[in-house]
């Protein structure tokens, strides 16, 4: 049985803003993105209601400058949501079914007010034939997206006599004065005889039986096989339709006055087992990817094993992360060692370049992550005294953090109990790794901001430094521009802007990687190097093959990037 507690929490959460997660679409690609949309539209009704409480206008605290997407793979952090934009719009995410339309219906159906029951409430006339149904379509079509769709429907009415409830999916331009079946475009599980249709008026023998009270009718399309299925309390039945393709809406219909149904699109658990089937299909796919030979990938060709641990090594050259990759170098050549058969015979070493640039972009690295950017900056513009003049936008990303480090420090000093859990500690900052100096002292050393400095002192630099910004940057434009430096420049509104859950974000450490990693791709840029690694390459290049999988609902539809890396055994410690 499932938890009680778990189930309350989960349908308060459901009538509180309407966003669900069907149980078997949890963790797919479609429900990511489909939240990320969510999200999105309710900080933006937030923002228009910040208009009354002290903010510029225009301000949003959860815009583009803390869910910027870097340029770089590695600025996601490894929080892998693939290719997930911050704002959707509708018609890039289609949404999943919630309701029945009230406005696509026949008139004789009542719907209540939730949208999840329909009832047949009127009198059938002398004029209405026997043939003719009583029909409603969902709010949304089915999402070929999800890979596989599904619904129930349970028969509420408590009549022993023949059910005419049939159950099935229709296009949009379907007349709802006939059951889903009978129509083209329509398909429909009809409960008076068992049978099924598809777009005519003769049926097909299925499971035989009809329907009685109180049972649960399920309707599932899987997308990738273009085949239609249902289940009866919780039974599943073999394939009903194939071929099927379109945007199609959940369909019920029903003849007789008293007949009564609901629905659950997901919003409660299921009586059939639909996580299991969606678990099957994803093994299938995984199954067919553990097969594909990667031989082919490289030239030389090499092994799976070999093949990663170049991958590996040449991201920390790339990324500078000098110290780690001399280690990770010398693991591999004392595994290769401890494998060699042939103890006479040399195995051969691994190179590591010692590169004074990768020197650089690490010190540079660790200036960001550690808060400190007018030292990053002041480091660039003696080592490569040209990118931020050639980067702008990366310029101006790091005068903007330098403002927002100057307020989350008035902010810790305004608040001591907030710097334990906010201070500077690389700690909470992912993909920290190694940002070791390498032994060599700090010449370009700089008086940062001072610990003990007087809170009214910082604020007030931090207000002088917050002018220069907006004066060095107010004729520029771009839209993008004027409203970082609106949401930046909010911050100093709040009184405890570290505890604030619209001010936050931006002050977040997390966006510290996405800045390091934005200069350095600049850097390497003005270096003649890629910037990005052969590892970041591999990742962008399959979240684009797997996009393109996911069409029509295809493979890829099952499959994310985050799924495959779960299933890899954990290393156990020693």
């Amino acid at each position: 049985m499932p938890n009680e507690a778990a189930e309350n929490v989960w349908t308060n959460v459901y009538k509180k803003n309407g966003f669900f997660t069907p149980s078997y679409l949890r963790g797919s690609n479609y429900m990511q993105r489909l939240e990320e949309a969510h999200k999105a539209k309710q900080a933006q009704k937030e923002t228009q209601q910040q208009s009354g409480n002290g903010l510029p206008a225009g301000v949003t605290t959860t815009g583009s400058l803390a869910n910027k997407t870097p340029a770089s793979h590695l600025g996601m952090t490894y929080d892998l949501i693939e290719r997930a934009p911050a704002v959707e719009d509708d018609h890039s995410v289609p949404p999943l079914p919630t309701r029945w339309n009230k406005d696509d219906k026949h008139g004789a159906l009542e719907v209540s007010a939730d949208g999840q029951e329909v009832k047949y409430a009127a009198t059938r006339n002398s004029r209405e034939q026997d043939h003719e149904t009583c029909a409603i379509r969902a709010d949304h079509p089915m999402p070929w997206q999800a890979g596989i769709y599904y619904f129930e429907v349970t028969l509420l009415s408590r009549r022993r006599d023949e059910t005419t409830v049939c159950i099935g999916f229709s296009a949009k331009n379907v007349h709802l004065s006939r059951p889903p079946g009978w129509e083209p475009e329509s398909w429909g599980y009809h409960g008076d005889d068992g049978d099924i249709y598809s777009g005519q008026n003769v049926g097909k023998a299925y499971d035989g039986s009809s329907f009685g009270p109180q049972d649960t009718i399920g309707c599932g399309i899987n997308f990738r096989t273009r085949e239609a299925f249902f289940t009866k309390n919780g039974q599943d039945y073999k394939t009903a339709f194939r071929d099927i393709k379109g945007d199609l809406y959940p369909t019920v219909g029903m003849k007789k006055p008293g007949e009564h149904i609901r629905v659950n699109f997901g919003q409660t658990r299921f009586i059939f087992d639909i996580d299991s089937m969606v678990k099957g299909e994803q093994a299938k796919i995984k199954a067919a990817i553990n097969r594909a030979s990667i031989e082919k990938l490289v030239s030389p060709p090499m092994g799976e094993t070999e093949l990663i641990q170049q991958l590996v090594l040449q991201f920390l050259q790339h990324d500078g992360y000098v110290e780690t990759a001399r280690a990770f170098a010398e693991e591999i050549h004392a595994e290769k060692q401890a494998l060699q058969i042939d103890q006479r015979t040399p195995v051969p070493g691994i190179n590591i370049r010692d590169d004074e640039d990768a020197h650089h972009r690490q010190r540079i690295r660790r200036a960001i992550l550690e808060g400190d950017v007018e030292k990053a900056v002041k480091y660039t513009q003696v080592y490569y005294p040209r990118v931020l003049e050639d980067n702008y936008d990366v310029y101006f990303k790091l005068r903007c953090r330098s403002f927002i480090e100057m307020v989350r420090k008035s902010a810790e000093l305004s608040n001591p109990s907030s710097k334990k859990s906010n201070g500077h500690s690389l700690d909470d900052i992912p993909n920290k790794m190694d940002v070791d100096e390498n032994g060599f002292a700090d010449q370009m050393e700089e008086d940062g901001l001072e610990s003990q400095i007087d809170q009214e002192e910082l604020l007030t630099k931090t207000i002088e430094y917050g002018q220069s910004l907006e004066a060095e940057f107010r004729d520029d434009p771009r839209r993008e521009i004027t409203k970082t430096l609106h949401e930046v420049y909010s911050l100093i509104a709040y009184p405890n802007p570290l505890q604030s859950k619209e001010a936050a974000p931006l002050l977040d450490r997390k966006g510290r990687v996405a800045v390091a990693e934005e200069l350095n791709s600049a850097i390497l840029s003005s270096l003649g190097k890629s910037s990005r690694s052969a590892l970041e390459n591999l990742y962008g290049q399959t979240s684009v093959l797997l996009d393109y999988l996911r069409e029509d609902g295809g493979p890829g539809s099952f499959v994310t990037i985050q799924s495959v890396i779960d299933e890899i055994p954990k290393s156990q410690p020693f």
